[in-house]
């Protein structure tokens, strides 16, 4: 794409559209938009852009395109793939969703929600609680993580399992394109076979094809009562067997099936205050089981207690824990949540997200192992992730006593040898957080030529000046 400097004559059109204070200029202002939360990315911007409504998104779009501006929208600022990162060259607007932070309407009858670009998933899933419904799109950073830029990633979080990412969780978008024109596809209809979806062409194309402004969601029924247990486990083998069974036994009261191995819940009970190990023993392996049941409260009572003490029985859990109260279910769910964060206090993490088929997990974990040890001799896999749908965040913390910027200078060794790993296993090198610019050389790599040279085309004709998002995802 042709780039081009912004002038101050240029930037004070832009500014005119969003008003002066919500045109960031200074770099004390700007700062929070710049960097992402491991510091692996930082950029600069003439000038960061916080529209208030889509039709200033529209005419900011139009103005950019007609002037050759590069464009960058930005949702919480929590993606951790940099790609809502602009770039060092300082000539690209950096387009912040947060103050579309409406939510325009809830139909508890019907289901369906309406919400802005810039309402993050707590403030979505507390509108969804106050019509007695529940929007189940959850992840460990969802008080700042928004509506927009989950769906431009995709995302899939910790109930994937029963309700699915935010795709399945959409129903239809109002998006602005490139060129400014405004895209109302907010429909509430499950099923509406005219032609391409555009709906999906915009899910997870990281702001390259168009801006969401707002999307209409799915709502559920709220669960009468939840069921929630930590299980110990020997290996990731009694794992897959375990989740085997409970798919079997409880249906689609299984709603989510979380896995981690010791050293993730170590690190969490080092680093992160407040926690608690929810066993006396230590065990190589663990799992968080839920079933949520619906409906009048009619079900049979305590129905992961003899599923449990089933499953130990025929030698495939070595222990368990089953929450008593509400609370202490929440426990068990902070514990889950602190894994990313704990991995700072254990220095430096090189961090992998990936998916395998849920078949291969054992497989994918031992060889990895040996793949991480032949990379870097020392260095501490800390995997954890959603066993159910075969996302594991396969993170790999540095050796005790290395240097925490040699080994980091290791990262595109370490990723390389892991995604080859993934790919002998027919999985794929992003589950859940994108491609955005770390992972863009090596998408090409890992997908087929015919299918970049079709993203490649979609591109140019959605975006053919090549404004939104350059850099990103291709």
């Amino acid at each position: 794409m042709r780039t081009r400097t912004l002038s101050n004559d240029l930037i004070e059109r832009f500014a005119h559209i969003v008003g002066d204070a919500h045109a960031l200029t200074r770099a004390d202002d700007q700062a929070g938009y710049l960097t992402e939360w491991r510091d692996r990315y930082t950029g600069k911007t003439p000038v960061v852009l916080r529209p208030g409504s889509t039709d200033e998104v529209s005419r900011i779009l139009a103005l950019a395109n007609a002037e050759d501006v590069a464009i960058v929208p930005q949702g919480g600022n929590t993606g951790l793939v940099g790609g809502q990162i602009p770039s060092l060259a300082g000539n690209e607007v950096v387009l912040s969703l947060g103050r579309l932070k409406a939510v325009r309407d809830v139909d508890a009858a019907g289901g369906t929600m309406i919400v802005e670009a810039g309402v993050t998933l707590h403030a979505a899933q507390q509108a969804a609680i106050a019509a007695a419904r529940i929007f189940p799109l959850s992840l460990a950073s969802e008080g700042s993580a928004q509506v927009g830029g989950v769906l431009a990633t995709n995302a899939g979080g910790t109930a994937v399992l029963a309700y699915g990412n935010a795709r399945s969780l959409t129903l239809g978008l109002e998006a602005v394109f490139a060129d400014g024109r405004v895209w109302n596809g907010l429909r509430r209809l499950k099923k509406d076979n005219t032609g391409y979806d555009l709906r999906d062409l915009l899910i997870g194309s990281e702001g390259t094809l168009g801006v969401i402004t707002a999307a209409c969601v799915k709502l559920f029924p709220t669960p009468a009562e939840r069921e929630t247990a930590i299980v110990a486990l020997q290996s990731p083998k009694h794992a897959l067997r375990l989740f085997r069974m409970a798919e079997a036994e409880a249906g689609g009261a299984l709603t989510a099936f979380e896995f981690w191995a010791h050293r993730a819940q170590e690190f969490a009970l080092s680093y992160v205050p407040g926690l608690r190990d929810p066993f006396t023993d230590a065990y190589p392996w663990y799992a968080l089981i839920e079933l949520s049941h619906c409906g009048s409260g009619a079900r049979i009572p305590n129905t992961i207690e003899p599923f449990l003490a089933s499953a130990h029985a025929k030698g495939l859990i070595s222990d368990a824990t089953i929450a008593r109260s509400l609370r202490q279910a929440e426990n068990f769910w902070q514990l889950r949540d602190a894994f990313s964060e704990a991995q700072k206090g254990a220095g430096g993490s090189i961090k992998h997200d990936i998916s395998v088929p849920v078949a291969r997990i054992p497989e994918f974990l031992e060889r990895a192992a040996a793949v991480v040890e032949g990379v870097c001799p020392g260095a501490r896999p800390v995997p954890f992730g959603h066993f159910g749908d075969g996302n594991l965040h396969y993170n790999v913390s540095q050796p005790e006593r290395m240097d925490r910027t040699q080994y980091l200078a290791l990262w595109d060794t370490m990723a390389n040898a892991i995604f080859d790993l993934v790919a002998q296993l027919d999985g794929s090198i992003s589950a859940e957080h994108g491609i955005g610019q770390m992972k863009r050389d090596a998408l090409v790599r890992y997908k087929s030529a015919v299918e970049i040279d079709v993203m490649r085309a979609i591109k140019l004709a959605l975006d053919p000046k090549g404004i939104l998002n350059p850099g990103k995802l291709l």
